[in-house]
């Protein structure tokens, strides 16, 4: 039980009401108040504490104002006692629950097995199912709980073996065998490729998964071998496969080891497609990106500036329009055409202009003051 209650839930949760008073009767001192606090205690929980440190201090001291009893008395109380055991007994009779008997504990191992133990897997779950479970039955939680679930998830993979190596076959059964049997060379390396992730995207990643798919669609497992379980279920026995060598493998029984081996083919083979779909799609987007960078090249390479341009223009001599039947005039004409030899013309006067050096600046005047002479003629 938790230990942090508010002053609102102590109230609402930890108040005797009518029928509760009933039972305490003439009780007083120590006794009423474990009493109370044991009451209360099986009512939330279900069943009785085992030591007087499981009630909550905030419970006991707002238990102790209602009964009219010391806090500090709670310490007198001895749950192992006699008069503890009567006080249970009472309870138990006033709740309508029972003890917890040997058929009840096989009763509520069935149970579990059958109908938790195939879709839940974590054993913290599968307790408060249990509790849950004879709770509803009105019954009191076994001594035995870790046993129970213990027994319930062996006896649901006992189950699930079983239905697998029937929905198999012995077909089947027997080329899912042949991957881990001794001297199989192709077996070994199937399987060991089969718990290796696709690599990087590529054109060899892409025809490894296909290489892949094709070998374990060649053992030609049934559709349906996991169409009503649980997927967390085959998820886990494909995770205990991946984590097992062959030698492992040729140590379990032999329903145990097809099972296993039927999670991992069937599993790999649905995650082997979804990979060669994602592979597919990233090799696509890969060549595209390559293309696109290869034209980005090819075109922003064309326009670039050539080196020396300026130099080569001032070195060319100015076409004179007046005399169409000089050598520079045809030469220029003839290559590109009037117009342009024009512009050229002129970027080469605007190139030799920023190219010139700028003059100096004028200087002041020649007086008396700045040549220190009294006159200029001396």
């Amino acid at each position: 039980m938790r230990q942090e209650w508010s002053s609102e839930d102590v109230v609402a949760y930890w108040t005797p009401v009518g029928p509760d008073w009933e039972l305490v009767a003439n009780k007083s001192g120590p006794t009423r108040l474990g009493f109370v606090l044991t009451l209360k205690f099986f009512e939330l929980e279900g069943r009785f504490p085992q030591f007087v440190e499981e009630f909550p201090p905030t419970a006991v001291g707002y238990v102790a104002d209602v009964v009219k009893a010391p806090a500090e008395d709670l310490a007198k109380y001895d749950l192992s006692s006699r008069s503890a055991k009567g006080h249970r007994t009472q309870i138990r009779e006033a709740r309508g629950f029972r003890p917890a008997t040997r058929p009840d504990e096989e009763r509520l191992t069935g149970w579990l097995a059958d109908e938790v133990c195939p879709v839940e897997l974590v054993e913290d779950r599968l307790r408060e199912a249990l509790l849950v479970q004879r709770r509803s039955d009105r019954v009191e939680p076994p001594g035995r709980i870790e046993r129970i679930v213990a027994a319930a998830r062996a006896r649901a993979d006992r189950v699930f073996c079983a239905q697998t190596a029937a929905r198999l076959g012995e077909v089947y059964a027997r080329r899912l065998l042949e991957l881990v049997a001794e001297g199989d060379e192709d077996g070994t390396a199937l399987l060991a490729s089969l718990k290796r992730d696709p690599g990087a995207v590529g054109l060899d990643s892409l025809l490894t998964e296909i290489t892949k798919l094709t070998a374990v669609r060649q053992l030609g497992l049934p559709e349906a071998l996991f169409a009503d379980c649980s997927e967390k279920l085959v998820a886990a026995w494909r995770a205990r496969a991946i984590t097992m060598y062959p030698s492992d493998l040729r140590d379990a029984g032999e329903d145990v080891r097809t099972t296993l081996l039927a999670a991992l083919c069937a599993s790999q083979q649905a995650k082997i497609t979804d990979a060669l779909v994602e592979l597919l799609v990233a090799l696509v987007h890969k060549i595209n990106a390559r293309a696109e960078r290869r034209v980005e090249r090819q075109l922003t390479a064309e326009p670039k500036k050539v080196r020396g341009k300026e130099g080569i223009l001032l070195r060319m001599p100015t076409p004179r329009w007046a005399d169409r039947r000089g050598p520079s005039a045809r030469c220029c004409t003839r290559w590109s055409g009037r117009r342009h030899c024009a512009a050229w013309s002129r970027r080469r006067r605007r190139t030799r202009e920023r190219s010139r050096p700028r003059s100096a600046p004028r200087s002041a005047p020649r007086t008396a003051r700045t040549t220190g002479r009294c006159c200029l003629p001396c």
